[in-house]
């Protein structure tokens, strides 16, 4: 995917690109642009790397509104966990309560499950997610 970012920033010149794994997003002042670069991208992955884009997952919008990426919806002065990846922390959190109760896990593995959720929430605007769910953790187990 290296000659894929290249590809992005030496030949497209796009400025704002980010990229993780096959996973990426762009970001420009008009739509028009952004559609402009579709079809080069497109031919691109499929000459160079034999990759096509997911029919669904390309999406045009402004990003004000918001765009979904890697679990976090990200704004332009912000970051909040995607709705969807809160919830299976939140199922993930009470599973892992449950399996310490019944001695299925240790103490320490129990804690560690907690330290690594709040690491993902700490990539994001999450204060309140994460004093909710070390109430729960605490309370629960």
């Amino acid at each position: 995917m290296n000659e894929f970012d290249q590809f992005v920033k030496h030949k497209l010149r796009v400025r704002r690109y980010v990229r993780y794994t096959d996973d990426f997003i762009l970001v420009a002042d008009t739509r028009e642009y952004l559609e402009n670069l579709l079809e080069p991208i497109r031919e691109f992955l499929w000459n160079r790397l034999a990759l096509e884009l997911h029919p669904k997952k390309v999406s045009i919008r402004e990003f004000h509104r918001g765009v979904d990426f890697l679990g976090y919806v990200v704004f332009p002065k912000h970051r909040l966990v995607r709705t969807k990846t809160r919830r299976r922390i939140l199922k993930k959190i009470r599973e892992r309560v449950r399996e310490y109760g019944v001695g299925i896990i240790s103490r320490v593995t129990l804690e560690q499950s907690l330290q690594s959720y709040l690491g993902v929430l700490s990539h994001a605007d999450t204060y309140k997610l994460g004093e909710e769910i070390k109430n729960k953790f605490w309370f629960d187990s």
